[in-house]
């Protein structure tokens, strides 16, 4: 059975603070995996984090997996995890009691 979970990155040692999200290294590279993770069904959601000054301060992805371990298998692959644009900070697993889209 597959769980939902929750992935908050935070911005990582390599990323240029002077350019926007589809402006860093590797994005296109980053957004095939992100995108071919979305067609396998694992992720559902996602998008960067900002601060009040609409600066990136990270990223949110809500994705299907049997437990943790799926997750940081699934991610680790991540052309911005390896390279340091993004820091994976927590994994949790999340009982949605709410979805308006049921």
């Amino acid at each position: 059975m597959k769980n939902t979970f929750v992935t908050i990155s935070s911005v990582g040692p390599n990323r240029d603070r002077s350019k926007g999200t589809r402006e860093q290294p590797f994005w296109d590279e980053h957004a095939a995996f992100i995108d071919q993770l979305v067609a396998d069904g694992f992720v559902l959601m996602g998008g960067p984090l900002v601060d009040v000054r609409e600066m990136p301060t990270g990223a949110l992805l809500i994705v299907n997996a049997q437990d943790e371990n799926e997750v940081r298998e699934k991610l680790k692959n991540d052309p911005w995890f390896e390279r340091g644009i993004l820091k994976l900070e927590s994994i949790k697993r999340w009982q949605i009691f709410i979805d308006k889209r049921k």
